[in-house]
């Protein structure tokens, strides 16, 4: 059968190109599904990273790290057949600054995916979807305080200042009836002036002994319609400032993000939080963890704590119960993933079995246990 073929000019002209196409063919593709083939993990222990966020990771007494984090890539290393072996840092830039020199091949704890932090890192699929939140201390805050803070609001000060304008026009309407026919506003413009807005002061707060005071028909019309005015307007303006400091009292300085240009926040320091608080302009005072930023609001020395809801939650339930309190509020969506060195030819596995994870059942049940959320 070869030399049949071989000696045929017609089929060898019909066979040999194709052949050769055929041959070719199956040697450029060989590399490119080798290419596509999952990459074989070291063979050695991974060295993951981590850092203390709970619930996400929490550190026992013996060492164990226990955490919803922390369950998720056991049940992935477990899937992918890998040993590991667990690093502390001290805070999440520590974590990746580590993690892109290489030192760490994954890290794991509640580290949120930015695009600042993608640059340097690259991210696995995301694991949870949360946002900011706001705590709150549940203590009474000093009357004093709130005092002062209405007292130096913009809108204190604008009807101050409406009152002050008000009483000099009045003062100068008078002095203008009254200056030639009244000794009491007469004596040079600026005798006369003075005496005639001192006059619209003490008319305006009820203080007026009655010893002065016009005596023209049009400069005690104006006095009469003063009076009542003023009458009216402070019994206003004391009802809006009481109003004002009641709700204080009864809401707090601070019930969500628009109330947070106008108080003392802190957050944890090197935080995705410092960011979206520098870019809104809102001064803050940064903490090392969370646990100081609480101590600081039920001390009184902040008005509010921003951080991560999920873990505000959790540490307010845990350790400061009854004093800090976490609003309902949420906002500046956020996304928790794992960290691992950029261009790393592993994430492709490791994404897979992420989102193989945390569409089980065990997963939801994961999420129960440390945050009593069901999805």
């Amino acid at each position: 059968m070869t030399a049949t073929i071989a000696s045929s000019p017609g089929i060898g002209r019909y066979c040999g190109p194709r052949l050769f196409a055929l041959l070719a063919l199956l040697t450029l593709c060989l590399p490119l599904h080798a290419l596509a083939a999952p990459p074989e993990f070291p063979d050695r222990e991974l060295v993951i990273g981590t850092k203390e966020a709970p619930p996400f990771a929490m550190k026992a007494p013996d060492g164990t790290w226990t955490g919803l984090s922390i369950d998720l890539w056991r049940q992935v290393a477990e899937k992918l057949g890998l040993n590991y072996r667990l690093v502390e840092e001290p805070s999440v830039q520590s974590l990746l600054d580590a993690t892109k020199r290489g030192d760490y091949d994954l890290s794991v704890a509640a580290i949120t995916i930015t695009a600042d932090r993608e640059r340097n890192v690259d991210f696995t699929q995301p694991f949870y979807n949360t946002g900011l939140g706001i705590a709150v201390s549940v203590q009474n805050i000093s009357v004093w305080y709130e005092i002062t803070q209405t007292m130096t609001s913009l809108g204190f000060l604008q009807a101050i200042g409406a009152l002050i304008g008000i009483s000099l026009a009045v003062g100068a309407l008078i002095w203008l009836f009254e200056h030639r026919h009244n000794e009491d506003f007469g004596g040079g413009a600026a005798r006369g002036l003075g005496a005639s807005i001192w006059w619209s002061a003490e008319a305006m707060t009820q203080a007026s002994t009655g010893h002065r005071g016009p005596k023209t028909l049009g400069g005690r019309t104006l006095a009469i319609l003063w009076m009542v005015m003023s009458i009216i307007t402070i019994a206003v303006f004391t009802a809006s400032v009481t109003s004002a400091l009641t709700t204080r009292q009864i809401r707090g300085l601070v019930n969500g993000a628009e109330d947070l240009p106008r108080a003392r926040v802190g957050a944890v320091s090197g935080s995705a939080t410092t960011g979206f608080l520098d870019g809104e302009r809102i001064r803050h005072r940064d903490f090392a963890n969370v646990q100081e930023g609480f101590r600081a609001l039920t001390s009184g020395s902040i008005d509010a704590f921003v951080y991560d809801k999920p873990l505000l939650a959790w540490t307010a339930e845990q350790q400061f119960a009854g004093s800090v309190q976490v609003l309902d509020t949420v906002f500046e969506p956020q996304n928790y993933g794992m960290a691992m060195p950029a261009g790393s030819r592993y994430r492709k596995p490791i994404d897979v079995a992420i989102l193989e994870a945390i569409h089980d059942e065990a997963w939801k049940e994961t999420l129960f246990r440390y945050l009593g959320e069901k999805k």
